[in-house]
């Protein structure tokens, strides 16, 4: 059996997103990450995206090690797990607390061993796999790079990082420590290549912490803060500042709300209980006394903030003298998103600050001095960029050529190369089957099985067509819809029933102003979808169609 190292990775290359690597020796395997990636418009029906993991099937994997807990490095778990013999599962503290929160959404809490490590804890031995864990500065406490040794040599890879040389939690990059493995000896590398373009280095997330206390004092109405769920250091500055400025704190979003209890739970967030308030508790404060932790900072059609700047949330809107503060960058894809949220936020007259115009975000992920900076403490033998879009990682290169490595020593792979390890050096010698596995609801397959889906149920119950025009000139204006019906053989009572429902549905947003496309599209297509359930108990597919003139 060969004794050289396999590494093979199932995402994350050519990409921002679904993150996962195999290393194989000996017939062994661990996989470290296992991320998925969200869904653009042309992904029409699908909730999620992940790593084939076909090369998997059949095999053990020993162990999964999670470098941090963001959904591009956990959020895919459950469902490799439910294809994949998994022995145990290895990651940090909150990391372990996070993903075994999601593992038993899915009824998978008891799939696994799950193993709590910490960097400075004594070496992990998986079978001929030895893995050690150094601190990492990110923005997410806990996170870590990995120090993996086999019988054909030492490999480190990042995760995600920076160098911040003021964190919150006062936990910096362990820049000794990466020394030290320097020092030993570094075979391969594999780093995080997303912000390797840029040039300089990123900004402490103190920074943030810092524009909070000039803004927060000097604004007299409600203040929004949407971050990315996963924050934990952004959430706590902004409720710190805010608890300072007397207000309360109300956290709007399932995950959101679900992190931060987990953080809390386990002393990475520190805030009093009673300045935690509830939406319904928080509607009848004064502005003034009012922030809003939520998500939506991407934009998404259904979260927070999206819902609240169309008027479509239950308890919280925005109005004249609002702040609403957006503390991210758009990931690739999302930007229109994004800037549809702002404009209808602006509409309704609050003031909105995103990164463009205010120093109010800071990447997790380190520029070309941090990396220039990491190649010097380690000194690797080889080079392979990850985590990053081909531009992104042959950025990297480019730094790892001016740093000394010679061009034959980089290694630029994409998902599903074959990448080995040994004694004689590195190179690709094979490639495997990798791509994208869609996930629709709670089904996950390939394209086809959502298209075979919906042609069974075309067959079955027939569809129904929503067709309504919003008139953006008009200030918003909303025709009566019209119903259009194939294969759906019913009375002309219930499609008269049906258009009146939806008729009603429309007229309502269009009182409560909110005349966002998805927004729309959501109601129409659940009000119709239940009354015809509840008449017939039969599920047609319905597509509700805004027309923007």
């Amino acid at each position: 059996m060969s004794d050289a190292l396999r590494i093979i990775p199932l995402g994350g290359l050519g990409e921002v997103g679904k993150n996962m690597t195999v290393y194989e020796i000996a017939g062994e395997l661990i996989v470290v990450d296992a991320g998925l990636a969200f869904p653009r418009d042309e992904h029409l029906g699908v909730d999620l995206l992940l790593p084939d993991v076909a090369y998997l099937h059949g095999k053990r994997v020993r162990a999964v090690v999670l470098t941090h807990g963001h959904e591009d490095h956990v959020g895919g778990l459950p469902y490799l797990m439910r294809e994949i013999d998994v022995g145990a599962v290895v990651a940090t503290r909150l990391t372990l607390a996070l993903v075994k929160s999601k593992l038993d959404e899915h009824g998978l809490g008891q799939a696994a061993e799950f193993i709590e490590a910490a960097p400075g804890d004594d070496p992990l031995e998986l079978g001929p796999f030895r893995l050690e864990l150094v601190r990492v500065a990110h923005s997410i406490p806990d996170s870590v790079a990995l120090v993996i040794e086999t019988a054909a040599g030492r490999v480190v890879h990042t995760g995600d990082w920076k160098l911040d040389h003021t964190p919150v939690d006062g936990l910096r990059t362990d820049v000794g420590k990466l020394a030290e493995i320097g020092n030993r000896g570094v075979d391969l590398f594999l780093g995080d290549s997303t912000n390797a373009e840029r040039r300089g280095t990123t900004g402490s997330e103190r920074l943030v912490g810092e524009t909070f206390r000039a803004l927060f004092p000097v604004r007299t109405g409600r203040i929004l803060v949407a971050s990315f769920a996963s924050n934990i250091h952004r959430m706590q500055q902004a409720a710190d500042v805010a608890i300072e400025c007397g207000r309360k704190v109300v956290v709007v979003g399932r995950s959101m709300r679900k992190n931060l209890n987990i953080a809390r739970n386990l002393g990475y967030v520190q805030l009093p209980e009673d300045a935690i308030v509830s939406p319904g508790e928080a509607a009848d404060l004064p502005p003034d006394r009012i922030l809003a932790l939520c998500t939506g900072s991407q934009g998404e059609p259904m979260s927070a903030l999206t819902r609240i700047a169309y008027n479509d949330h239950k308890t919280l809107f925005v109005e004249p003298g609002d702040t609403v503060i957006i503390s991210a960058k758009p990931v690739p894809g999302n930007e229109l998103r994004v800037h549809d949220s702002i404009n209808q936020l602006a509409r309704l007259g609050a003031e909105v600050l995103h990164e463009e115009i205010a120093p109010v975000h800071v990447s997790g992920h380190a520029y070309q001095e941090e990396l220039r900076t990491m190649l010097s403490l380690l000194r690797p033998r080889y080079v392979m960029p990850v985590h990053g879009e081909y531009r992104m990682l042959a950025a990297h290169a480019r730094l790892a050529r001016e740093g000394g490595v010679p061009e034959d020593r980089i290694v630029l792979a994409e998902n599903g190369s074959v990448v080995e390890l040994a004694r004689g050096g590195v190179r690709i010698v094979d490639q495997v089957e990798s791509g994208i596995t869609f996930v629709d609801g709670l089904r996950v397959g390939d394209i086809q099985d959502v298209a075979l889906r919906d042609r069974r149920r075309l067959a079955d119950d027939g569809v129904l067509i929503v067709v309504t025009t919003l008139a953006q000139s008009d200030g918003g204006e909303i025709a009566p819809p019209e119903l259009i019906a194939r294969g759906f053989a019913e009375s002309d009572e219930l499609l008269e029933e049906v258009r009146a429902e939806a008729g009603r549905v429309v007229r309502e947003l269009v009182a409560q102003k909110s005349i966002e496309v998805k927004l729309l599209q959501e109601h129409l297509h659940d009000s119709v979808g239940q009354i015809v359930y509840e008449r017939t108990r039969r599920r047609p597919m319905v597509l509700p169609v805004v027309i923007e003139v």
